[in-house]
């Protein structure tokens, strides 16, 4: 048994206990909690170094046979996201140490952030589409109670959105399985890959994928599904909004790539068409909404609906070179989304206020943090030499490539419309006269300690910009495994990639 494929699950789960053992102890959750990311972290950087050397692994809990028992799979698009995971889930609990009230600490936190990451690593690595949503309500059931910690009435509001709208996402999921177990007999995936080829009713089998774009969509949050995401992610302490923004929609994107990568590529003239509509509608509309915003973390969170129309667009092209840039984007993506949530919540320390309007003369004040604040800011816009830019340009040339000018005038106009909204932020917060009181020496020196983490996501979203080459090579290999899914169905199927 490949013991790495299991532990990315397994560490979150035993942190999350040994934390709850540790209920009475608050310093011991905290280095607790620091010690169990930073296992994660290098155990998922070990998954995604096997996967690219030994090709993809699977592993059949129990001993039983695929498809009849638990299979948990992994290959470079998998592994890639169970890194990033890891990066996330490293860089939040640092950033925890220093930002967490002791509160929220006392009621659950350093568990509930770990049980969270457990449903996490769980989705990116089940090989089965019932158990796929068990982890989605695994991480439903986290998240929920991450986003009312503490009871706020803006926690309660955004919260009563989020869990209703993911609520009927489940209840639609669970439906779709049902008649997909009924339709098909199974539901291991690269199973279902086999037998969806030699369903006599291949209109039904596109009704039944409109049910998954429909469940994914509302967890991708694209358009019109999104509403519930600008509502409620600006409302929780900013460590929990980051490891949302870095995270839960993006296991939305995993799940419509892959099952609209390996199952439903029937017809692909009506299904990915439609998606690639999609994509433009979620891309306009996200960047809209962040254009009349006046408020730091509404206007980031807008912004994570208008980035995901970015990662389904390379989806809707349906290409090689499409897909590679959706995988490449949503690198990008996770890191910079992550700091920018890590750096609204410096400002917060700093100034007491995330509006725009109250906010001034941080660059004056904090050069450093202006830089730090610049750097994700321009890569989101996709000003090159940084990450944005390369994921950017890559889904532009997918779509002359085959033709598609709208969507590519789209992407484009949105990131003219990002750039903008980037620069709002920084001429409201950072660059009008200061209206800033000075700052107790505590907790400038608690600032400082939370400067490490958005400081190591900078430097890898620089990385990734001016060495973009490797991180390319690991997205093109990941696109040609999900775009050719025999290996991963003979993996499965048969153990061997």
């Amino acid at each position: 048994m490949n013991v790495l494929l299991v532990l990315p699950i397994l560490i979150p789960l035993v942190t999350a206990v040994a934390a709850l053992l540790a209920w009475r102890w608050r310093r011991v959750q905290r280095w607790m909690s620091v010690l169990g990311a930073t296992a994660l972290l290098f155990v998922a950087l070990r998954l995604l170094t096997s996967v690219w050397r030994d090709g993809i692994q699977a592993v059949q809990m129990g001993s039983w046979p695929a498809p009849f028992g638990i299979t948990v799979v992994a290959d470079l698009f998998s592994a890639i996201m169970v890194a990033l995971a890891g990066v996330m889930g490293f860089a939040v609990a640092i950033y925890s140490l220093s930002s967490m009230d002791a509160e929220r600490e006392s009621f659950g936190y350093y568990p509930l952030l770990h049980i969270l990451l457990m449903g996490v690593c769980g989705a990116f690595l089940t090989g089965d589409m019932f158990n796929l949503y068990v982890w989605f309500e695994v991480m439903l059931m986290a998240s929920f109670v991450l986003l009312v910690l503490g009871g706020e009435r803006a926690q309660m509001e955004g919260a009563i959105k989020y869990v209703t709208l993911n609520l009927m996402s489940s209840a639609l999921f669970l439906a779709a399985v049902g008649i997909l177990y009924g339709m098909a007999g199974t539901l291991n995936m690269a199973d279902l890959a086999e037998k969806l080829k030699n369903v006599h009713h291949p209109g039904l089998v596109t009704t039944l994928s409109m049910l998954f774009l429909i469940a994914f969509g509302i967890k991708a949050a694209v358009f019109p599904l999104f509403f519930w995401l600008p509502a409620s992610y600006h409302t929780p302490p900013v460590a929990v909004s980051a490891i949302f923004a870095g995270l839960l929609t993006k296991v939305g994107v995993y799940a419509l790539i892959r099952v609209f990568t390996l199952l439903f590529v029937h017809d692909v003239g009506y299904t990915h068409r439609l998606i690639l509509v999609v994509a433009g509608l979620t891309m306009i509309t996200g960047v809209l909404g962040a254009v009349a915003q006046n408020e730091f973390r509404r206007i980031l969170s807008f912004h994570i609906v208008s980035q995901i129309g970015y990662m389904i667009m390379g989806l809707g092209l349906f290409t090689p070179l499409a897909l590679a840039g959706s995988i490449f984007y949503i690198i990008h993506h996770i890191i910079v989304k992550t700091n920018l949530f890590l750096v609204s919540g410096v400002v917060h320390r700093l100034c007491g206020t995330y509006e725009l309007k109250k906010l001034g003369g941080l660059y004056q004040v904090y050069p450093g943090l202006a830089i730090l604040f610049m750097i994700p800011a321009l890569s989101l816009a996709g000003l090159p030499p940084l990450s944005g830019f390369w994921a950017k340009l890559t889904l532009v040339q997918a779509g002359l490539e085959i033709q598609q000018y709208e969507i590519v005038a789209v992407a484009l106009a949105v990131g003219m419309l990002t750039l903008f909204s980037m620069i709002k932020i920084w001429t409201e917060a950072f660059w009008k006269p200061s209206t800033l009181n000075p700052q107790p020496s505590d907790n400038r020196r608690r600032v400082l300690n939370l400067l490490f983490p958005i400081v190591l996501l900078a430097l890898l979203t620089v990385a990734i910009g001016l060495v973009a080459q490797p991180f390319f090579a690991l997205a093109e290999r990941a696109a040609d495994q999900l775009i050719n899914p025999e290996a991963y169905i003979r993996a499965v199927l048969a153990g061997t990639s």
